[in-house]
């Protein structure tokens, strides 16, 4: 699960986005661009500040969310779906932050606000 998440924000760094879908250990290369001070850790705020760049860099049109087109095949027709949670057929910032958030949450097996 950690290294899916990893990979997932490594992705969205470069305008992708994925979730967690496996249980894994972590790259190295991955944790090393989320880790903001090299610590050995991904901290819940290193990742949440890392996401909320990601949405900014998907958000091709700066108007506050993602179209289907601006997440184009990175996400299924069921993955958009789920996450855009008032059904508007957009996913706003904060839809999008819950999302990985709680994958985030998932992926923290300690539940010390921390990925190894």
């Amino acid at each position: 699960m950690k290294k899916a998440i990893l990979i997932s924000a490594v992705l969205l760094c470069q305008c992708s986005l994925a979730f967690a879908q496996s249980q894994a250990a972590m790259y190295q290369g991955h944790k090393d661009k989320l880790d903001a001070n090299s610590n050995g850790t991904v901290t819940r705020s290193e990742y949440q500040a890392f996401m909320a760049t990601a949405f900014t860099n998907l958000d091709k049109n700066s108007n506050g969310s993602l179209s289907p087109a601006e997440v184009g095949t990175l996400l299924t027709t069921a993955q958009f779906s789920s996450t855009d949670a008032n059904g508007d057929g957009k996913l706003e910032q904060t839809e999008f932050m819950n999302r990985v958030m709680a994958d985030f949450k998932a992926a923290d097996k300690s539940g010390d606000g921390s990925l190894q």
